[in-house]
């Protein structure tokens, strides 16, 4: 009884690549993307990192590589993990040659800040060679001396005449598997930045609020304006930047996705603020089920009410719900209907029961469609 958000979203049409196995742009799936924060040379502690990101349900992971010890860690942090890697390259041309070299599925480098245009040969050259993807990444806050200069400040049309002058540089070498981002920590610029780019060309557009800020700020603002272009469509791939750890970012940028209907992950829950009529404490019980449900991928809904003022409209809509009432006993919804009723004190394993349940026989129903199929 998956829920289906009243109006469907319309995306851009763009090209498709890909990074690594995943691909970006065209029909394929939003993907959600993080960067590590720990020392890049220390390749055990990046290894750990990105697994943690992986169970929170990572598709692409970016890595830092400002020195030649950093792309000889590369080597084995791309053994180490499941995903594929973005090596994040700045000016240093060798630094990028290195990272193909070392297993890297793509580069995040904007080829007009790399010198000569042999450089820029060499390093298309490089990822050509190793089947390497391209980042373009734009930035409001390191346009190029000129562009300030023609336009007085950062502004939208800065930032997109920025990214279509790389982008052109890589086409001039015939090369096309590169996805552009034009980033600011401005909600309005890059909203309009990404808007205009998004019109100017078809090229898969990875899309993110630069230092946006602290885990609640971050939050609030990640939302507002990637909410904002990926209903209208615009957006391939997306990076929830945080002052927090890379694994909160991702299950940001999931939430943002599911919330719209773009992706589905886990187990949504659907909670009441709660009131003086819940029948049971409502915020403790949420915060407890989203910590032993966090290990589930599979799709599910779930209704947590305090009273029966929405309870059971609520549970209609989810495939399991639990409505508040009095004395200490509350009503379960399965699919929508009315089941049998819980205590308090059992109330959270029972959920947690039920619903690793319905996860067995989603998953047994699909491992029979697929053997069917077969």
């Amino acid at each position: 009884m998956s829920y289906r958000p009243y109006q469907q979203i319309e995306r851009r049409r763009s090209r498709q690549i890909h990074v690594g196995p995943v691909a970006v742009g065209g029909d394929a799936p939003i993907t959600v993307q993080t960067m590590t924060n720990t020392l890049t040379t220390d390749a055990a502690a990046t290894i750990a990192q990105i697994r943690r990101a992986e169970a929170a349900g990572v598709d692409i992971v970016r890595v830092s590589c400002p020195d030649q010890e950093s792309t000889a860690a590369l080597r084995e942090i791309v053994r180490g993990v499941n995903v594929p890697i973005i090596a994040d390259i700045h000016f240093h041309y060798r630094r990028a040659i290195e990272a193909a070299q070392a297993g890297a599925a793509c580069l995040r480098i904007n080829p007009g800040n790399i010198g000569s245009a042999e450089r820029v040969r060499d390093v298309v050259n490089a990822a050509r060679d190793h089947g390497c993807s391209m980042r373009i990444g734009v930035n409001a806050g390191s346009l190029e001396k000129h562009l300030l200069e023609k336009y007085g400040e950062p502004n939208p049309e800065a930032m997109v005449e920025s990214a279509l002058e790389h982008a052109k540089i890589l086409q001039d070498h015939d090369f096309h598997e590169f996805k552009i981002s034009v980033k600011a920590s401005d909600v309005f610029l890059a909203v309009e930045a990404y808007k205009k780019l998004a019109a100017a060309c078809d090229h898969p557009l990875h899309i993110g609020i630069t230092e946006a800020g602290g885990r609640r700020t971050g939050t609030v603002k990640s939302s507002v304006g990637l909410g904002n272009l990926l209903w209208s469509g615009v957006g391939d791939t997306v990076r929830v930047s945080l002052s927090a750890e890379p694994e909160e970012e991702v299950r940001v940028g999931w939430e943002i996705l599911k919330a719209l209907g773009l992706r589905h992950r886990g187990v949504k829950i659907v909670s009441c603020p709660s009131c003086a009529r819940q029948g049971y404490n409502v915020i403790d019980t949420v915060t407890k089920l989203e910590d032993r449900l966090a290990h589930i991928d599979t799709p599910l809904t779930l209704s947590i009410i305090g009273c029966v003022v929405n309870g059971p409209g609520e549970a209609l809509m989810t495939d399991i719900g639990i409505t508040g009432g009095g004395g200490g006993r509350h009503m379960v919804y399965v699919a929508g209907k009315t089941d049998h009723q819980i205590d308090t004190d059992s109330m959270i394993e029972h959920v947690v029961e039920l619903v690793e349940k319905k996860v067995a026989a989603i998953q047994a129903e699909q491992s029979a469609a697929r053997r069917a199929a077969e």
